[in-house]
């Protein structure tokens, strides 16, 4: 069993009927768990009309509405139609794609930031490889 077949399992169990989105290389496994789970996928044509009719259906039933999208521009693509369902009171989930970390060349330095409640940056910690030991920044 895969984590995606859990996710889309607890999806199920909280009551998900709808989830709205676009398919892509980074969620592939997701839609595939999804394809054997009894929730109907509703594919559109961007990732803002996804999120808003989430938001929507969220509204209208109470219960949350899914949204997913692949990862990067997909992503920010989703955030007027989460700010939208903010501003309206709508339950909303919504779920985005990640690159696999051995894909990642990025994934060689990592940067995690630290954040305080009030969302200031309090200290940044990166992640510098050297002859093949991982050394710690503290910025």
């Amino acid at each position: 069993m895969k984590a995606s077949d859990l996710f889309v399992r607890q999806l199920e169990e909280e009551g998900v009927e709808y989830i709205f989105g676009l398919p892509g290389k980074e969620n592939l496994d997701f839609l595939e768990s999804l394809r054997t789970s009894s929730i109907k996928v509703i594919i559109t044509r961007h990732e803002q009309s996804a999120a808003f009719m989430a938001a929507t259906h969220g509204r209208l039933t109470g219960k949350a509405g899914v949204c997913f999208s692949t990862l990067g521009p997909g992503a920010t693509n989703l955030v007027t139609g989460v700010a939208h369902a903010q501003l309206i009171g709508a339950p909303l989930v919504s779920i985005s794609g990640q690159k696999a970390l051995r894909e990642n060349r990025q994934a060689r330095f990592p940067a995690h930031q630290c954040y305080r409640s009030d969302g200031s940056c309090h200290q940044e910690i990166r992640l510098y490889r050297r002859s093949g030991h991982y050394r710690h920044h503290s910025a």
